[in-house]
């Protein structure tokens, strides 16, 4: 099974749900942020102004990208796999 959004999202918003996945992940696996998360997320305001609830069906979508993603690198114990 393969990771699909259950609420059809704009190509603009799928960008937004890649980069906070991306952040979930470094911050999961000890990875420092870098500048260019935090300002790539601050340039959606138009995006949130239009849709005040853009930002959260992101966030939702990433996490459970993220979590996706991340269950590969565990061993069956729940450990990060070496």
């Amino acid at each position: 099974m393969f990771f699909s959004p259950s609420v059809p999202i704009g190509a603009g918003l799928s960008g937004y749900v890649a980069e906070i996945s991306a952040a979930f992940i470094c911050a999961a696996l000890g990875i420092a942020p870098t500048v260019r998360h935090s300002d790539y997320v601050g340039s959606w305001l138009e995006v949130m102004r239009e849709d005040n609830r853009a930002i959260f069906r992101a966030a939702g979508q990433a996490s459970k990208a993220a979590d996706y993603i991340l269950a590969y690198g565990e061993d069956q114990n729940g450990r990060q796999a070496a």
